[in-house]
């Protein structure tokens, strides 16, 4: 019976437990002089939890992405209704992560922490740094085009033995996803099958890493309370950030999808807003894309008037690569570790950001900590320490309840769009 209990216990409660724990042990560390025991024996556990979320990343990622376009079924159907529905999701993606970098450079929460209170000492910090540095200058006698070439591998396999490298596969796996439809069905059958086993098992793995989330996280900032004198200013910070997250998922809920609304459907706006209401908080209660699809599908078909072989094929689709205020979230998230590590991203680094942000979120599945494993290869993508993550797994709950509502939002709003055309 107690098993059940713990097992019923949300998972953003244990990773605030977890937060909470692993900020005690730290501040004992600091207060008994057992800095050096924490970072030895405790914080080490934590740095296999983010090995373990970048060892899922690559094949989650590919698998996602083939998975999810072959499920389209045949070249024409990609290649009219698809194609416009995926072209739209990505320039809604391009704008929610515009956005989500810019409310990031314009408010800056990392920088509220106090760095000079920051032992980097030891941990790898100083020479993250100074790498960046050394490929700024690289990047500088490059080419204008030199960022397309690296889109491109040369090697599927040598692409695939660092996360570093995700851009290149990405480009493969959908590359091999659209040839895939231009098979014969039949032949195509056994490798969707395939692909569909390899998904599962790879989601399953992904429910075993999470579920030493909280104590990853415990020793995770277990030893980043270490690298603190005393100093509370991450606290601060990590609430500025928060806020910062917040209105940004406001501005596409109340702003930019109303205006798409306005623009491209024949939908009114008022009606738009006020019938989405009960789907946004079903999205919000259960943090799932996935589940909320079903009461979507009914809202756009009966109360907004969208056509049954519109909804029936775009809502599907947006639940699979449609993750604005996931992706805007990422964007915001990226910079605040970057600001709190006090490492300065280039403009091309930023482009980068902007780039893996927006294709990835095509492969970030629908479940619970999907986004962990995405948000770390992005950081990993552009010289961050993954080991970041941990200052802000402890409100990624909270915050992951109304990006699946903005997820939802315009899910609904794309569907408005192409079925006008």
């Amino acid at each position: 019976m107690q098993s059940k209990k713990r097992r019923s216990f949300p998972l953003y409660l244990q990773i605030l437990a977890g937060m909470a724990a692993g900020i005690l042990i730290g501040y004992v560390g600091l207060l008994t002089g057992q800095k050096t025991l924490v970072e030895n024996w405790i914080y080490p556990w934590g740095r296999i939890f983010i090995r373990l979320l970048q060892l899922i990343a690559i094949p989650l990622v590919f698998v996602s992405l083939v998975k999810g376009i072959t499920g389209l079924n045949d070249v024409a159907k990609f290649s009219r209704m698809g194609l416009k529905t995926i072209a739209i999701y990505l320039l809604t993606t391009v704008f929610a992560v515009t956005v989500g970098i810019s409310m990031g450079m314009l408010v800056k929460p990392g920088k509220l922490v106090d760095r000079s209170k920051l032992d980097l000492d030891g941990t790898g910090y100083h020479e993250v740094v100074e790498d960046k540095l050394n490929a700024a200058g690289q990047m500088q006698q490059r080419g204008p085009l030199a960022f397309l070439e690296d889109i491109v591998p040369e090697n599927i396999i040598g692409a695939a033995a660092s996360n570093a490298n995700m851009l290149k596969v990405i480009f493969f796996a959908v590359f091999f996803a659209v040839a895939a439809l231009s098979v014969a069905p039949a032949k195509v059958k056994p490798v969707a099958a395939f692909f569909d086993g390899v998904n599962d098992i790879i989601l399953k793995m992904v429910d075993y890493i999470i579920l030493i989330a909280p104590y990853g996280v415990a020793a995770l900032m277990a030893g980043i309370v270490t690298g603190f004198d005393g100093e509370t200013t991450i606290f601060s910070a990590l609430a500025v950030y928060c806020v910062t997250v917040i209105i940004a998922l406001l501005i596409l809920i109340f702003v930019f999808y109303p205006l798409l609304v306005k623009l491209f459907t024949d939908i009114d706006v008022k009606r738009f807003i006020t019938k989405m209401y009960p789907v946004q908080l079903f999205a919000f209660t259960t943090s799932s894309s996935a589940a909320t699809l079903p009461v979507n599908l009914e809202t756009v078909e009966r109360e907004l008037g969208i056509h049954e072989e519109t909804a029936s094929f775009v809502l599907p689709v947006g639940t699979t690569i449609n993750m604005d205020g996931t992706s805007c979230y990422q964007a915001i998230a990226v910079l605040f570790i970057a600001q709190v590590l006090g490492i300065d991203l280039s403009l091309g680094q930023i482009l980068i950001v902007l780039s893996m942000t927006v294709l990835s979120s095509i492969g970030t599945p629908a479940i619970p900590g999907g986004s962990y494993v995405i948000l770390t290869m992005v950081l990993t993508s552009v010289g961050i320490p993954p080991e970041g993550l941990a200052l802000i797994l402890a409100v990624d709950r909270p915050l992951d309840m109304l990006r699946t509502a903005v997820n939802v939002t315009g899910d609904a709003a794309v569907a408005g769009m192409v079925d006008k055309h």
